[in-house]
C-alpha cells in the first residue's frame, strides 16, 4: 500500500513540475525604477475596470523629474493632464516630465472606456520645492 502512495506522489510531482517547466513559471516582480535616469522617479498611475484610478490624489514637488506611467490594470485606459500637455494612451503609456510651477491639475480617463468614463478622474498635486 505504501508503495502505490509513493508511486501517486512522484507521478503527481513529475506531472507538476512537466506543467511549470511547459507554461513556464511565474514571473518575477521587475523593479521598474531600476532602470530611470538618475535623478528620475517613476509615478505610476493605475486604471481600471471599476473607472477608477488607483489613487485619489498623486502628489510631486516642484524640481522633480518623473516618468509618467499609465498601467491598465482592467480594460482600456487613458490618462490625460491637459495643463501638462500629457496624454497616455495607446501604445503612448509613459512619459518624462520635469515639474516646475505648483499646482493642481485634474486627470482624466482620455478613452471612452466605458459607463463610468466621465467619473475617472484624479488630482495630480505639484507642491513648492
Amino acid at each position: 500500500m505504501q508503495k502505490w502512495i509513493m508511486f501517486v506522489l512522484f507521478i503527481a510531482a513529475s506531472l507538476l513540475g512537466v506543467y511549470l517547466l511547459t507554461f513556464g513559471l511565474p514571473e518575477k516582480p521587475v523593479d521598474e525604477s531600476a532602470a530611470l535616469p538618475e535623478g528620475m522617479t517613476l509615478l505610476k498611475i493605475e486604471a481600471s475596470n471599476d473607472f477608477v484610478f488607483d489613487q485619489e490624489v498623486y502628489t510631486v514637488k516642484v524640481g522633480d523629474k518623473v516618468r509618467l506611467k499609465l498601467h491598465n490594470k482592467s480594460g482600456i485606459h487613458g490618462a490625460e493632464i491637459k495643463g501638462l500637455n500629457v496624454n497616455l494612451q495607446g501604445d503612448h503609456l509613459e512619459q518624462d516630465i520635469e515639474f516646475t510651477e505648483p499646482g493642481e491639475y485634474e486627470i482624466h480617463c482620455s478613452v471612452a472606456c466605458g459607463i463610468g468614463h466621465a467619473d475617472m478622474k484624479a488630482k495630480l498635486v505639484v507642491e513648492a520645492a
